[in-house]
Order: C-alpha cells, then sequence, then structure tokens
C-alpha cells in the first residue's frame, strides 16, 4: 500500500482506540476507509506516557491487512529498530530529537525494506531535518507537543508543513508529509492546503459514531 505523496492518506491512530478490543478497533478503522494505521510507540523517557511496544504491533500485523505506520517516540529508536522490524512495521519514523545517529538510522530502517520516516516537534526548527530531507520517505510535523491524545491543533506548524513542501518540490524530493495531533475536518483542511498529505486522526476517527463518515470528511476536506 506504498502511495504516492499526491494521496490523500488517512491514517486513524491506535491511541485513540478502546484497548479492550484492539482487534475489533483495527478492523473498525480498515472497513471505515482508513488506509493507513498510525501506532504511537511511547516509552515514558523520550515523552511521559506509555504506550505499547512491538508485541502489540506484530498482532496485528498478523491478523490485520493494513499498512502499519509505526512513529516511535523513544529515546534510542537505533536500539529497539530490529524489534519493530521484526514485528511488521511498514514504515518507521523516528525522531530526530532523539538520542542516535539520525543517518544510520534512517538507512538501517529503509534496508530492512521499510519506509523511513523522520518527525519533528512542535519546537524544533525545520533546519534540523533538512540534512536528513533526501533519505526519507516521510516527514512527521507534530502538531501537538508529543505523548497525549486530544492536545489542541498548533497552527502555527504549518509554516514547517510549507517549508517541507517547497523544499520537496524545489529539489526534486517525493517524500510524504504527515501531521499529527488535533486533526479533523478543519484542520486537515489547514494542513493540506499548506502541503500535508498524511493525516494522523485518533479521537476524530475513533471517537466518532460513524467512523466511515469521519474518515471521509477527513479526506475530502
Amino acid at each position: 500500500m506504498k502511495k504516492k505523496y499526491t494521496d490523500r492518506v488517512i491514517a486513524p491512530s491506535l491511541l485513540a482506540a478502546d484497548f479492550s478490543r484492539v482487534g475489533e478497533e483495527v478492523t473498525r478503522a480498515i472497513n471505515a476507509g482508513g488506509d493507513w494505521l498510525h501506532l504511537d510507540v511511547m516509552d515514558g523517557h523520550f515523552v511521559d506516557n506509555i504506550s505499547f511496544g512491538p508485541a502489540m504491533i506484530q498482532a496485528i500485523h498478523e491478523t490485520n491487512d493494513v499498512f502499519l505506520d509505526v512513529h516511535l517516540m523513544i529515546s534510542r529508536p537505533d536500539h529497539y529498530l530490529p524489534c519493530y522490524v521484526a514485528a511488521g512495521a511498514d514504515c518507521i519514523t523516528v525522531h530526530v530529537e532523539a538520542d542516535h545517529d539520525v543517518t544510520d538510522t534512517l538507512q538501517r530502517i529503509r534496508r530492512a525494506g521499510c519506509l523511513a520516516g523522520l518527525a519533528l516537534n512542535p519546537a524544533t526548527p525545520f533546519s534540523d531535518v533538512v540534512p536528513y530531507l533526501d533519505k526519507i520517505d516521510l516527514l512527521l510535523c507534530m502538531t501537538v507537543v508529543p505523548g497525549f491524545g486530544g492536545q489542541p491543533f498548533m497552527e502555527d506548524v504549518m509554516e514547517k508543513v510549507k517549508a517541507a513542501a517547497d523544499y520537496r518540490r524545489e529539489n526534486n524530493l517525493s517524500y510524504h508529509i504527515e501531521v499529527d495531533g488535533g486533526i479533523g475536518v478543519e484542520t486537515a483542511a489547514i494542513s493540506a492546503k499548506a502541503g500535508a498529505n498524511v493525516m494522523v486522526a485518533g479521537s476524530t476517527t475513533f471517537g466518532a459514531k460513524d467512523m466511515a463518515a469521519a474518515v471521509q470528511g477527513i479526506r475530502e476536506a
């Protein structure tokens, strides 16, 4: 399910699902039209919260046919990378702020046959990711402070999205631009106008009474 960066991709975020019935929730996201499933891995160190690890991702991989967009909000993504490759991740995104050799980690992700993603936090300047933009398949611009769901969308991050889209065009690159945090119909439209094409949505998808309608609304925003 490798999509072009010109395609709109909706990635429901499992973090907002009902963890007491994860299997049903994943099926619901797929049936609602979600293109990817976004999986936030948090270690309680790089971010304050703790979510889940490779065992959860492997269970989803083995029981569902869906593209797994794995976001590693962890301090040592280089150390734990083999676990997530083995678990069945399709795209692995690491943070530029984490403690690792970014270039080496991105190269290892690609050599493993996964798409390589790079994330930056709202406080991180766009210039910090520029040296790596020719080495990635996806750039994740966090539109909230990472670690917890349900935060309001930070519209000032759109300047980074615009800069990423401009840089991609000027340098003939083809990475996806993903936004994560506070994404609904209105903010998806703002993000798309700035140049983003992958929309991670948690509470607005899993929390909706009609998830299919919610996914379609974000797709058409």
